[in-house]
Order: structure tokens, then sequence, then C-alpha cells
């Protein structure tokens, strides 16, 4: 397996430029008061996809040869990959095929198949998902995109920390979304290079530990999956990611589903930003971890929130007065 790199990450940032415009990142009184700490939010939730992940899409089109071009690109997600890969493969003019799981939203269907994407439904899991896209593109003969083993893709999602840390170089931490685990070794790579004495910590939903009991075990896990949180379903880990994670991933966390939608309806009404569950779900680590330093980024991934996400906004939480 190839390995991954900051050179790498430069790489990718220049095959970007000319696609994606940096994304904002600031902060805001009153999630800063909410939160106890300075908090810059990274908005991910801007990119043209909706999701920081169509960076990796971006970086994986520039890598490819004539031969993936022609062939077309298969793989499997819950939404966000699917419309990364879908973006990309528009920008080739190639075919894409998505597959998935039958609980993913209606809503990231749909967007998937505007940008020009067949889409298969299949399994009951990301893993169940997974499996059969491996199977349509040897069937097919198209090119198999891994939603976390394709260094191209990681690379790419390590620009938007390069982004962050250009513009905050003295963050403690950053807490960051997990998945398959690509966003937090991404973050490890830039952080190594920029910021060395700030934290990367990875947060993901107790109900989907698949990459969390990967790492702490030091090789790939499967585990059950049954989050309602779509953008970190996922019920095996990713050995790319965890090559970086294991030894450079400072600390990892597990939230309840709840303690996510709660941090949703707080990016709502404190940072006037729409969050999916996923792009809520750094917050939600940073909201948990007692040992909270006092200067943190964490990253709205995704503003794609489905019909049960955007009922949870109806909820604002009430503000501290002050």
């Amino acid at each position: 397996m190839t390995s991954l790199s900051f050179a790498g990450v430069l790489q990718a940032a220049d095959a970007i430029a000319g696609e994606l415009p940096p994304t904002p990142a600031w902060s805001y009184p009153a999630l800063n008061q909410e939160v106890g700490a300075e908090v810059i939010v990274k908005h991910e939730n801007v990119q043209p996809t909706g999701a920081f992940k169509v960076r990796g899409g971006v970086a994986f089109a520039a890598s490819l040869t004539g031969a993936d071009r022609t062939s077309g690109l298969v793989t499997a997600s819950t939404g966000n990959h699917a419309q990364s890969v879908a973006y990309a493969a528009r920008l080739l003019g190639a075919p894409a095929v998505i597959v998935m799981p039958h609980s993913a939203a209606a809503e990231k269907e749909r967007a998937t198949r505007l940008l020009g994407a067949e889409v298969v439904r299949h399994g009951e899991t990301m893993g169940a998902a997974l499996d059969h896209a491996r199977e349509l593109a040897d069937s097919r003969q198209m090119r198999f995109v891994s939603p976390g083993d394709e260094p191209a893709i990681v690379h790419g999602h390590a620009t938007l920390y390069l982004e962050l840390l250009r513009q905050h170089p003295d963050l403690d931490a950053i807490y960051v979304p997990v998945g398959s685990g690509s966003g937090a070794a991404a973050a490890c790579l830039v952080r190594d290079e920029l910021a060395p004495d700030c934290a990367v910590i990875g947060v993901q939903s107790a109900a989907a530990p698949a990459a969390y009991n990967s790492w702490r075990a030091g090789k790939v896990q499967e585990a059950s999956c049954t989050t309602r949180v779509a953008g970190v379903a996922t019920s095996r880990g990713c050995a790319l990611p965890l090559s970086v994670m294991c030894d450079r991933l400072d600390e990892f966390l597990l939230v309840d589903d709840s303690s996510i939608m709660s941090a949703l309806r707080l990016l709502g009404s404190a940072a006037h930003t729409l969050a999916e569950g996923a792009g809520a779900t750094a917050l939600a680590g940073a909201l948990h971890h007692d040992c909270r330093p006092g200067r943190i980024g964490v990253v709205c991934t995704g503003g794609n929130a489905d019909a049960r996400e955007l009922a949870e906004l109806s909820a604002v939480p009430t503000l501290a007065a002050g």
C-alpha cells in the first residue's frame, strides 16, 4: 500500500487549487461561551457538494491514469464520499457507479444521481455495500475507489488542515470526526509539519466504533454499526489511515448519538451553521472532553443534513445569558 506524506498533501493542494477555493475558518462568541474555549470552526459545509470529501475526489481525479478514466469508477458510500466520487467522475467525463446501503438517506442518493452517477442500493451496512462495490468493479472492469485506502483521497482531505493550520497555527488541539479515519490521518500529516504541539483528537460515534477499535487494537477491526449519524456509519476500519493514526493520533473519543445531535443544534444556534450529524461530531467530542484545552479547532465536515437531522434543529438549545 502506498504510504502517506506531507509532500503528497502539497501535491493535492496544487491539484485542487483551480477547482476548490479555501473555505472559511473563524470563531463565534456565543459558541465560545457555550464550549468554554475559543473555538475555530472550519466550514467545509460550504463546499460544492456540501462536504469536505470533495477535496479527496478532486485530488483523486488528478491522479488517475487514462485507462482509469475510460473504464470509470465504482465505490460505496452513505452519501458524502459518493458525491465526491461522482463529482470527480463528472470532471473527467467518466462513468461512476455508487453502491449505497439501504440505510443511506434518499436525499443523498438524489444528490449523487444529479451529479451523473448510477446508484445501486445493496446491503444494510457499509461493509456489505463495499463488498458489493468490489464485485461490481471486477465484473464491469471499472476502477474500485476505496473510501479510506486511496492515498490521493487522504492527501486531498488533508488540504483542509493545511488551510486551517496555515491560518491558525497556534491551535492547542483539533477535533476531527472519524468514519473511515481518512480525516484524522490527514490532520496528523499536516499537524506534524506545521504545528507539532497541536493535539489531533479523533471523535467517533459509540454506536459505530470500528475505527476506534482498530486504533486500540493496532489492526483493522470490524464492529457493529447502529449509529443514526450517516457520515460516520462505518462497520470496518481502513488500513491506510490506521497506518498513520496508530502512532500519531493523540486521543480518540467516543460520543453517543444524542450528544452529536445536541452539537448539531448548538452549531445552528450559536454558529449560524447548518451541519449534518457527521459535521457536528467534532464539536460533540470537544464538548465531551474533560481535558479540552483553551484554543481549539473543530471541523464542520459537512452540511448535508437529511430530513431527520433537520427535524433535530427544532429543539434549539437555550444559550447561556451574558
